[in-house]
């Protein structure tokens, strides 16, 4: 493990060893009952597999999303089917609750029904991505959704495929929780792994920008994702 502008980073063998490691985290987390905000994209979906496998009984916790596209919940680009496919469905008890961002209404009213269902909520562990311009959740480069300290969770454009309106938490929001992982895989993502853990912090790669506030920030991921960082 080494320790780089605040993150605790872990470098494994591959992809497997990388999600195996994030499945232990999530399982400890469900395991302690805590308040969890979900990621999608390409790297968490086999840790979702392995952690419904490792532990089935996740009626403790609760789920949050850190982002979704406003699109229905049974469409393949949200970040809620990932996780009712991978996760949800392999579990003998469900979650105590399950805070779905209703994308399906539009970005600006999901994210108003959002940021007030966040009020007073406090995370315990947030599970986060990172996209190859170095985006978080569906918070962009340079983008003045990274200037939001009020709300909690905001509308946002994409601008990356899917070219769909999203909802976001807010930087504030995703640093709250006194842990967050990253899981970043693949030689696709080498040079945002460089950028948002290896540089100092800058909105041009906003993955930089998020770092638990109260606790500790780690990044699991694999070689061919850190070759830049070598």
């Amino acid at each position: 493990m080494t320790t780089l502008y605040g993150v605790e980073l872990t470098v494994l063998a591959d992809e497997e060893a990388a999600a195996s490691t994030a499945a232990d985290v999530l399982v400890e987390a469900a395991r302690a009952g805590q308040a969890i905000a979900l990621t999608g994209g390409g790297s968490p979906g086999r840790a979702y597999e392995l952690a419904a496998e490792r532990e089935p009984d996740w009626s403790g916790a609760t789920l949050w999303w850190g982002d979704e596209r406003c699109v229905p919940p049974d469409d393949e680009r949200s970040n809620y089917r990932l996780a009712h496919e991978k996760l949800l469905n392999g579990l003998s008890a469900q979650p105590r609750a399950t805070h779905r961002i209703r994308g399906e209404l539009g970005a600006e009213a999901a994210a108003a029904e959002y940021d007030e269902a966040l009020t007073g909520a406090s995370l315990d562990l947030v599970l986060l991505g990172i996209g190859p311009d170095g985006h978080v959740a569906s918070l962009f480069p340079g983008q003045a959704t990274l200037d939001e300290r009020e709300r909690r969770a905001i509308p946002a454009e994409a601008k990356l495929e899917p070219f769909v309106d999203r909802v976001t938490m807010t930087l504030p929001v995703l640093c709250s929780a006194p842990e967050v992982l990253f899981i970043a895989t693949g030689d696709a993502k080498a040079g945002a792994v460089g950028r948002a853990f290896g540089s100092p912090p800058s909105p041009d790669t906003p993955a930089s920008l998020v770092r638990s506030a109260s606790g500790r920030t780690r990044v699991v991921t694999d070689a061919a994702a850190t070759t830049v960082l070598r």
